[in-house]
């Protein structure tokens, strides 16, 4: 598989070259930035690695061209542009980006008639397998069972709540047979009253240095259960993100998430 790397110069950007060099399965096909002091630089000194003759370049359609698939944690604004570029070209591209709003889902939803698109809120395998598990969860359990996410990530995470908590929102709503919309509680502040029977509610922590926190609450009269994942290094994303990556092989156009590539679906 040849794979590329959108955003190749940031944080997650260098590690997925990393996971991409270190898997037997994989080839390198080239990397982007949109411009900065990373443009030409060759991708393997960019890693601190020996030169790999492939250096970064602004060019992202014609990495698209001469890629298998493409992997994406950019922003909203760009991964709604390369989903427009997947499927004019018909490269499939996996899609780690959170923060995407309505708009941005509409874009997937179209690209994806023409290419393969895995797009998950959380790459990591730990977190896909505890979305399973709360969707099942919200099924089996009555209303008595309130919910709440709760989630922790670095001082520097600009959106909130995480993308990964809304996925465990949206989980725990369809096991329910509800819009997570019209049940999620974001905040709580003041004399709010009693809590509303059935909402999903959320709660946001920010500080340090924390990678990433999520715990499931499922809580009644006299019982309560919780379900939590953390992660303690960013490699776990990278390394589903291929694993994503290399399952696009062979997939037909449409809209899959990293559950399909797990086959918990």
């Amino acid at each position: 598989m040849k794979i590329g790397i959108l955003g190749c110069a940031g944080r997650m950007g260098r590690m997925l070259i990393n996971e991409v060099l270190d898997n037997p399965s994989c080839d390198l096909s080239g990397g982007t930035e949109p411009g900065g002091p990373a443009v030409g630089e060759d991708l393997g000194r960019l890693v601190g690695k020996e030169p790999l003759g492939v250096t970064v370049t602004t060019d992202t359609k014609s990495l698209f061209e001469n890629s298998d698939v493409m992997i994406d944690f950019t922003v909203a604004a760009a991964t709604k542009m390369h989903a427009g570029i997947a499927a004019e070209i018909g490269t499939a591209i996996v899609l780690g980006t959170t923060g995407l709003g309505d708009n941005d889902r509409a874009a997937l939803v179209a690209a994806a008639k023409s290419a393969a698109i895995v797009q998950s809120p959380n790459m990591s395998l730990g977190v896909n397998i505890l979305m399973a598990i709360t969707e099942k969860l919200g099924e089996t359990l009555g209303p008595e069972f309130d919910i709440d996410i709760v989630e922790m990530h670095h001082r520097h995470k600009a959106d909130a709540p995480s993308g990964t908590a809304l996925g465990l929102g949206e989980a725990a709503a369809k096991g329910r047979g509800v819009r997570l919309s019209e049940v999620e509680r974001r905040t709580r502040d003041g004399l709010i009253g009693e809590r509303t029977d059935g909402e999903i509610g959320f709660a946001t922590l920010r500080g340090g240095d924390v990678v990433g926190d999520h715990t499931v609450i499922f809580a009644s009269s006299g019982e309560r259960i919780e379900l939590t994942h953390k992660a303690s290094s960013r490699e776990i994303f990278a390394r589903g993100a291929v694993r994503a990556a290399i399952w696009t092989k062979g997939q037909s156009p449409g809209l899959y998430s990293m559950r399909d590539v797990l086959a918990l679906n």
